[in-house]
């Protein structure tokens, strides 16, 4: 698995939302689509943070209105982000150094991240798993 990198390893394509996005539409979508966050992108498509599955669960357990409040207002600004040319040994130290169970994929544009991808501790078992 440390010499398969990023690119090699993961398909590509995400799922995401604009910042204005209400919290019962992303947690909508991630039940329609069996997924356990979505990327939140700007109007231009570049990065600015992420929500997950977890912080569905603490605004609903926060606010009684929780649903109608945007995602913008509860999204983790301080995103975990990696090359899709980083290895997948990289990506490892990174989920166990942050204690996260997922990062973002990005290409940086300009200055900006574009989200390219999300690689998540599955698919690394997944390919722990393929190497045996």
């Amino acid at each position: 698995m440390e010499d398969l990198t990023v690119i090699q390893a993961k398909r590509f394509g995400i799922y995401s939302c604009p910042t204005d996005t209400t919290l019962l539409q992303a947690a909508q979508t991630m039940v329609n689509e069996d997924i356990s966050s979505l990327v939140v992108v700007n109007q231009n498509g570049y990065l600015e943070g992420i929500i997950t599955r977890t912080d569905l669960l603490h605004a609903y357990h926060q606010y009684p209105h929780w649903g109608d409040q945007l995602v913008a207002q509860l999204m983790n600004k301080n995103v975990v982000t990696v090359s899709p040319h980083d290895h997948l040994d990289f990506v490892v130290s990174r989920l166990i150094e942050q204690h996260i169970h997922r990062v973002v994929v990005v290409e940086n544009e300009n200055g900006s991240k574009r989200p390219v991808g999300v690689i998540s501790d599955a698919d690394l078992l997944y390919h722990m798993v393929r190497k045996n």
